[in-house]
């Protein structure tokens, strides 16, 4: 085989067998296909399309190329939860500790954020003392004893997919169905839980927009995850508005210690409260049996009576944080030290809060990174004040901003007022739901 007689074929609309494309990415693993040869293939495959088959075999290529995690000695039933990137999607918080109080064991290897979207690990970290980087064996123990575990990937797992996201991610390549199916469920077959389940984002602030392009793509990673005899279930979810009101990453983990500190109901459902339940239920559901309506009631009375609050505590203390920031999140995480208020430029309703837009301020401020080696600054942010639907008055605050000087809080104040779109005829608008479909296998 030559990699450019490959090239040639997937340039040309033909398909690619497995021991095709193990011999391109083994060959660009030990340097015998080189940065040129393979960003050629991974854009002639954007263009053109991976076929499914492609697509299954690239995912097996990708976990043979590590280890894989063995969780035979937890004694639950174990899960895993993906998403595909968001703005404000602080979900992982609260389905963590959610899956623990119900008697799941949640093993959960994150990435941090890049771009406009946010990072789990990021958001952990901005917590005193918290450890992501933990070997196997604490991992595990983590699991057994507590219900849950965020970690960081080891480099160890899936060392192929590291390497041609690296590519992928400076070559305009990312936005693959095929692509991106078969790096997030080689990540998730390497974690080795029996059930997964997966936030497949569509809209404005995902890489994928059309509700139909998810829903394929949510199928593609159901069918891959049922194929390798796994239990799988994806919800496609809205991210054309932030999902929480918290952006940035000790303003995220303070909003979810501060919703889980009350019953899910209180003043009223939000949008990060109905995904994380649902996730969780279909997660727990899927994997422990029973209908998804029962698990969610069984979550929610776990919620109201302090038990997820306790699993997250405990998982805090167990990597090392501050178990008191589910005490006192105000005290405990670091603190910007300017806050500017964004008042409304206009009254009317507000019809949308665009969220790629909110995430790429919140990143200018320092809460995200635009290379995977920059570092962020825990305390910036914002916290949104209204969502779509909201009726406001000229001068309302839309926003709290969290800066390092006057003027990074003053332009991003500005910035915040120029994105949110507001209808000043004052007509009806009901906010989008925020879960679109539930695909199963």
């Amino acid at each position: 085989m030559r990699a450019v007689d490959l090239i040639g074929r997937k340039r040309d609309r033909g398909e690619l067998t497995a021991q095709e494309l193990a011999f391109l990415v083994e060959g660009y693993l030990d340097g015998g296909v080189s940065d040129g040869q393979m960003a050629a293939l991974l854009m002639a495959g954007v263009l053109n399309g991976f076929t499914e088959a492609e697509a299954l075999a690239l995912t097996r290529i990708l976990l043979d190329s590590g280890e894989s995690l063995d969780l035979s000695r937890l004694r639950g039933p174990t899960l895993d939860k993906h998403s595909t990137g968001g703005v404000g999607d602080g979900t992982t918080l609260l389905v963590a500790p959610l899956v623990a109080a119900a008697g799941g064991q949640l093993v959960k290897l994150s990435g941090r954020g890049l771009g406009h979207t946010g990072g789990t690990l990021d958001k952990l970290e901005s917590i005193p003392g918290f450890r992501t980087a933990l070997s196997p064996d604490e991992l595990l123990a983590i699991v057994a004893e507590v219900g849950c575990a965020v970690a960081a990937q080891s480099e160890r797992l899936v060392p192929a997919d590291r390497a041609l996201y690296a590519l992928r991610d400076v070559t305009g390549t990312v936005a693959s169905p095929a692509l991106i199916a078969s790096s997030v469920m080689s990540k998730k077959l390497a974690a080795g839980a029996g059930t997964i389940v997966l936030d497949v984002k569509a809209g404005d602030g995902a890489f994928l927009a059309s509700i139909e392009e998810v829903e394929a793509l949510a199928q593609l990673c159901v069918r891959i995850a049922t194929a390798a005899g796994r239990r799988c279930v994806a919800l496609v979810t809205a991210m054309d508005e932030p999902l929480g009101r918290g952006i940035g990453n000790a303003l995220e983990v303070a909003e979810a210690v501060t919703l889980l500190r009350s019953a899910p109901d209180a003043g009223g459902r939000s949008r990060l409260t109905e995904v994380a339940l649902d996730l969780a239920a279909h997660g727990l559901a899927l994997a422990q049996g029973g209908s998804v309506g029962e698990v969610r009631a069984t979550l929610e009375d776990h919620w109201a009576s302090g038990r997820a609050l306790e699993r997250l505590r405990a998982m805090v203390a167990a990597q090392g944080g501050d178990p008191a920031v589910c005490d006192d999140p105000a005290g405990i995480l670091p603190a910007a030290p300017v806050r500017r208020s964004a008042p409304a430029p206009a009254a009317g309703v507000v019809t949308a809060v665009p969220a790629r837009g909110v995430g790429e301020i919140a990143a200018a401020l320092g809460a995200g990174r635009a290379r995977k080696s920059d570092d962020v600054d825990p305390a910036v942010g914002l916290e949104l004040a209204v969502e779509v639907g909201d009726l406001v008055e000229r001068d309302q605050l839309l926003a709290v901003v969290h800066a390092c000087t006057e003027a990074d809080a003053e332009t991003a104040a500005r910035r915040l007022a120029d994105l949110v779109h507001i209808d000043g005829a004052g007509g009806g608008v009901a906010p989008p739901a925020p879960v679109l479909r539930v695909v199963r296998a």
